[in-house]
């Protein structure tokens, strides 16, 4: 009997640790991106990257001096985009459309994050508002 008891108690400190490390993996919002940091821009879809732990799109737009860059607009995890009504192809390689976030804290990235981006018909995708009438509205 002691030694299922002690058995149970090692098997709960193996489960706390595995997870411990798992929760302490995920990055902060915060600590990547800069709110007093804006950015708004439009451009076109380059590429989509549906995956783990958040969806990539890759957005060709005009920087500030009038070269062309390829932004990392990071959205939410594939799980939570679809079941807000996201899908692999809501955004298509060559749609033009408008991107609000915030850039990045480190000045060499083109990382964009809590991003709306706003297609030519008015649908804002990935906006974080929740639910899929968000992505089939119109303004």
């Amino acid at each position: 009997m002691k030694t299922d008891a002690r058995l149970l108690v090692v098997q709960a400190m193996l489960l706390a640790v595995c997870t411990t490390g798992i929760a302490q993996a995920h990055h902060s919002v915060a600590a990547e991106f800069d709110p007093a940091k804006p950015a708004n821009f439009t451009g076109t879809v380059q590429k989509v990257m549906w995956m783990n732990p958040h969806i990539y799109t890759h957005i060709e737009a005009k920087a500030a001096d009038g070269t062309t860059v390829v932004y990392r607009v990071e959205g939410g995890s594939p799980n939570a985009l679809y079941r807000q009504g996201w899908r692999k192809d809501t955004l298509k390689v060559g749609d033009v459309v408008t991107v609000t976030g915030s850039r990045a804290k480190n000045p060499e990235s083109l990382n964009i994050g809590q991003a709306t981006i706003t297609t030519a018909d008015g649908r804002k995708v990935f906006s974080g508002a929740g639910p899929a009438a968000a992505v089939a509205a119109t303004p």
